[in-house]
């Protein structure tokens, strides 16, 4: 019985791309960043191999890694988290996905007033944390909901849960995303419910994501179609707007995450364990926490030992990230347009430097090669 366990370090970058300055991300590089902190400890990744990974030299190699590795370079248009994961599934995105830096067009604010009913606040880039500090009074005041974007991709509503159910809420994020489809198709419209008395707003843990269903066949479409499992840990679900998925959790941390993951290790199927992490994105990269990312990186490292000593004789574990987010970088707490690692462990699994691959979908092409199934997509297996 097959089974894959695909981790992603959501925005674990290694240093920046050759065509970062594109992006505004030159100098760019997030394992560079949090290997300075006195936080940073990551033996067991180290032994697999993270420094003997092409470009890296912020720390030393080992002279026998215990796993298959590959620097990834992204081929598609952009550095977020949908595009990411997509690319990884098999989808190459030649063009970005549309942002909003001045705020979203008054055609679409029109269009999801009338939908909703509601009047619309802010409308411009902003921290999730400072939008409802901002215009939470307001907001409660009204009725208005607050609307905003960042750098990424998406259109975003916030509202208090004493004056939006988040059903309803929930609601509101559907009908957006049917407003959010041709020139204006953002990767995600994000509900963000919150709670709280005035200057002490905080969000909840029921933030929903409803993504744009990705335009093409993905490895998950593959497997699903192949009888095979699709298991999603954290917020793969939403990003793949549930298609090709077979059960799903959500979590509320890397440490759910990581324990959800330690569950299904323990369960008996044959498929793809799809694992996402976000804190060291959402928590510590966009916040520019240093010692925040690098203190969760080691907690995953300590964790490595319970996961590989899991895995069966057919297991294959892979690790990766989507995008960068180096929380170093002072200009921008947005991501950043970096390569990401790639480990490959199992018991089968020859050890080798595959050196840089030219595509994230080049770990969709190794998933489906385990199962014997020919990736519908253009990408190349590293088994």
């Amino acid at each position: 019985m097959k089974r894959v366990f695909l981790i992603v370090l959501d925005s674990f970058g290694i240093g920046e791309m050759e065509d970062a300055a594109a992006y505004g991300d030159q100098g760019t590089n997030t394992l560079r960043s949090v290997s300075s902190s006195s936080a940073f400890y990551m033996p067991y990744m180290k032994q697999m191999g993270l420094f003997n990974i092409d470009g890296v030299t912020c720390g030393a190699g080992v002279e026998t890694p215990t796993a298959r590795i590959a620097r990834m370079k992204e081929a598609s248009r952009g550095k977020d988290t949908t595009i990411g994961h997509w690319e990884i599934a098999g989808i190459c995105s030649r063009r970005p996905l549309p942002t909003y830096p001045k705020g979203f067009p008054e055609e679409v604010l029109q269009a999801f007033r009338k939908a909703t009913g509601r009047g619309v606040l802010c409308n411009m880039p902003y921290s999730g944390t400072e939008v409802i500090q901002k215009y939470g009074d307001e907001h409660r005041k009204t009725g208005d909901l607050i609307v905003y974007t960042s750098a990424d991709s998406v259109f975003q509503i916030a509202a208090h849960e004493e004056v939006v159910p988040v059903e309803t809420l929930y609601e509101y994020c559907r009908q957006a995303r049917r407003i959010l489809q041709g020139e204006h198709a953002v990767g995600r419209v994000i509900a963000r419910p919150f709670v709280g008395t005035s200057g002490h707003y905080t969000r909840t843990s029921k933030r929903h994501d409803f993504s744009l269903e990705p335009p093409g066949t993905t490895m998950l479409d593959q497997l699903k179609a192949a009888d095979k499992a699709v298991i999603s840990v954290g917020k793969i679900q939403d990003i793949f707007a549930g298609r090709g998925i077979t059960d799903f959790v959500y979590t509320q941390g890397n440490g759910e995450g990581i324990e959800r993951t330690l569950d299904y290790l323990a369960q008996n199927f044959e498929g793809l364990c799809f694992v996402n992490l976000v804190d060291f994105d959402m928590l510590y990269g966009h916040r520019n926490d240093i010692d925040g990312y690098a203190g969760a990186l080691a907690y995953f490292d300590r964790k490595l030992p319970e996961i590989l000593k899991k895995l069966r004789e057919d297991d294959i574990l892979m690790i990766t990230a989507d995008h960068g987010c180096d929380p170093g970088y002072t200009v921008s707490t947005d991501h950043s347009r970096e390569y990401t690692p790639f480990l490959m462990y199992g018991r089968k699994v020859v050890p080798a430097n595959l050196g840089t691959r030219e595509t994230f979908a080049d770990i969709g092409a190794t998933v489906l090669d385990y199962f014997g199934i020919r990736p519908e997509f253009a990408g190349a297996s590293m088994l």
